[in-house]
């Protein structure tokens, strides 16, 4: 099976989750979670790693990390790999600890990457262990060590102290984010599933723009539905992503082909609207229906039998065709 593919580039910041196989408890007991802080300091310092906020819970961990080198699946191959040895030998087992590869979202700097560290200290809340009162308690977190006194150089406080209301560096400044903390905590449940939910699913996390970007940067290394199912997104993103690379790939289309998508005759079996289909199931993995919706052309099989049509009378040999085609794959 083909590995996910990232985009990773200087400065890159990325929520970064792993479970355990079969969702066990990895790591209670036995000085787990203490292990995967040290190879976390370990890893951060080894790869330049600006760590925002990390939390390890009994059978998943959260990492919100800036890389100012492009290399996240490096730092991660490293962090899992050397963490689960230590974890095998110390226990007398075998195999795989994690459920499979990190799921790395990528974040936008700034009031995302906020959002992000935000959900990631309010975990323990989310899952019962304690109380938002009592946060600071928790020891398996960015922000218990924020709170102490031998905060790591990798690990960075600016994100969090600007995004809560430009807090500053000192007891005072954390005690106002506590108490932020607890004003989150006490929202209205179902509003917290729709804010904080968002912030483990999907792909990316940002504006509308800062995920075209990322899309313009990844377009170029995937074709269609294969492509973006490697992301690791949910089904939902997917689906987002590939409608936008399809509308996308259906505008340069028609330009190239001199058709003016808002000038296309009603007719389902229109010239222009079959030429279209025909190309961009060549050129993508658009669905028929995508393309029924978007061109009018009615039902999804009514799309399959036009085009079916159109390569049977040799239409997609033309110059201008073969040319679109050609500078596609290149």
């Amino acid at each position: 099976m083909a590995r996910k593919l990232r985009i990773e580039f200087a400065g890159a910041c990325y929520h970064v989750i792993n479970r355990g196989n079969y969702r066990r408890e990895l790591f209670t007991g036995n000085g787990a979670a203490e292990a995967f802080e040290r190879c976390l300091d370990e890893a951060a310092q080894r790869f330049g790693w600006r760590v925002h906020a990390y939390v390890v819970m009994s059978n998943h961990f959260h990492l919100a990390v800036e890389t100012p080198e492009p290399n996240l699946s490096e730092a991660m191959k490293w962090l899992q790999g050397t963490w689960a040895a230590r974890f095998n030998r110390f226990r007398g087992e075998m195999g795989r600890p994690f459920q499979g590869r990190y799921k790395a979202l990528h974040v936008e700097p700034g009031e995302a990457l906020g959002r992000v560290v935000h959900y990631i200290h309010l975990n323990p809340v989310r899952a019962g262990i304690v109380p938002a009162e009592r946060l600071r308690e928790f020891r398996h977190s960015s922000l218990y060590r924020f709170l102490g006194q031998n905060r790591p150089a990798w690990l960075i406080a600016d994100t969090v102290l600007f995004e809560s209301g430009h807090l500053s560096d000192t007891p005072e400044g954390w005690k106002c984010y506590l108490e932020y903390l607890g004003v989150l905590a006490e929202e209205d449940a179902r509003r917290r599933e729709d804010e904080f939910g968002r912030l483990s699913r999907g792909w990316a996390i940002g504006s509308a723009e800062f995920q075209h970007d990322l899309e313009r940067e990844l377009a170029p290394s995937v074709r269609g539905r294969e492509g973006f199912e490697l992301l690791g997104a949910d089904r939902k993103a997917q689906q987002q992503a590939r409608n936008a690379l399809w509308e996308e790939t259906l505008v340069a289309l028609a330009a190239a082909l001199r058709i003016d998508l808002n000038e296309l005759p009603p007719k389902k079996s229109a010239a222009d609207k079959v030429r279209l289909a025909a190309m961009m199931t060549q050129m993508t993995s658009v669905s028929n229906a995508w393309l029924a919706r978007r061109l009018q052309m009615g039902v999804p099989g009514s799309v399959t039998q036009y085009v079916r049509r159109f390569r049977l009378h040799s239409h997609a040999s033309q110059p201008d065709c073969r040319r679109i085609l050609s500078r596609n794959h290149t």
